[in-house]
């Protein structure tokens, strides 16, 4: 079986990591100062957080970093519920039982006893653990409240490290107590080395437009530009991977149902809409504000008249507010398609 290369070319260390240049030097400084405080990267989605965080730990703590660094991840905690915790073997002397249907705590009240648990436990071979939250902003209020008071209790023996896209999600009193840190896509520039470097050690021949090609998909993604890079490699290897097939690769796995979605909003198909809704959200798992970002960008490549684009881009930021305080998702984004004829 084939190593995925995000992994097997993923940076170990700071110094290997890609672009980012002002926030790897903060963490570096931080790492060697030897007083690190609580933070928060904040950036796009696969710009890198998580991977700068194990790095970092890595720094801190040496060969025994794996003992001093845990990993959560928030939305699955308050996206999946008690259906993710039973999964979780971690979690198992905090249920007593596996069976969702027979936990009568709240998610809530799970979420705050394990991470008070965890931060008080001091390490064994360090000052102090790291704790790092990726998806913070799957954070309940009352979450990041009862964390933000974890945070202060268990500051002698723990930091935190909270990983988000959307920092305008966490409460200030949070906010406040973390150095920010912003993370972004890395250049063009940057992306074509370390993928020339790739295609190099796994003897793979692409064309000059082949990588333009990657380059343009991934937009700076460096997940995404090597996950493309590797899905090329599987092609025939009779001659160097031109930027025809590059495409021909992409477009077999670009979902077309935020497109299909986008479609029949603008024809006023509610029927079909609901549907496709139903399916993005129960089938595929995405939230609703996956599906108003797809539909975002779908409606920018659409070719309509740049007035009704605006004028639709306005209704779906003005659901995208709407769904921060939703109590049920598919009735915002119903009303949403409804809106667009």
């Amino acid at each position: 079986m084939q190593d995925l290369w995000t992994l097997k070319y993923r940076p170990s260390t700071l110094e290997e990591f890609l672009g980012n240049e002002h926030a790897i030097i903060t963490l570096s400084e931080l790492a060697d100062s030897g007083n690190l405080t609580h933070l928060i990267f904040y950036g796009p989605e696969d710009s890198g957080k998580t991977t700068a965080s194990v790095a970092l730990a890595r720094k801190i703590y040496g060969s025994t970093w794996e003992n001093n660094f845990t990993y959560f991840n928030a939305s699955d905690f308050f996206d999946q519920g008690k259906r993710y915790l039973v999964r979780d073997k971690r979690f198992v002397r905090f249920l007593g039982i596996d069976e969702p249907k027979r936990i009568y705590k709240s998610v809530i009240d799970i979420f705050k006893e394990i991470i008070n648990d965890y931060a008080g436990m001091a390490s064994i071979d360090a000052d102090y653990k790291l704790i790092y939250i990726d998806s913070a902003e799957s954070l309940s209020s009352d979450a990041q409240n009862a964390l933000r008071r974890i945070m202060e209790k268990y500051s002698a023996t723990c930091r935190f490290i909270l990983s988000t896209t959307k920092p305008s999600k966490l409460i200030s009193p949070l906010r406040s107590r973390c150095l920010q840190i912003f993370f972004t896509y890395i250049p063009d520039s940057i992306m074509r080395t370390h993928l020339e470097k790739i295609a190099c050690a796994e003897n793979v021949h692409l064309s000059d437009g082949a990588f333009g090609a990657i380059l343009y998909f991934a937009k700076g993604n460096v997940a995404k530009a090597v996950q493309t890079l590797q899905l090329v490699s599987l092609l025939p290897q009779g001659s160097e991977i031109t930027e025809e097939m590059v495409y021909e690769t992409i477009m077999q796995f670009v979902d077309k149902t935020v497109d299909e979605l986008l479609n029949s909003a603008l024809a006023g198909n509610f029927t079909r809409g609901r549907q496709l809704i139903d399916e993005m959200i129960v089938e595929k798992g995405l939230l609703g504000v996956e599906i108003l970002e797809g539909l975002a960008e779908a409606l920018v490549y659409s070719g309509e008249n740049d007035k009704n684009i605006a004028r639709l881009i306005v209704k779906i930021s003005e659901t995208d507010v709407l769904l921060k305080d939703a109590a049920n998702e598919r009735i915002h984004l119903e009303k949403l398609i409804l809106d667009f004829s």
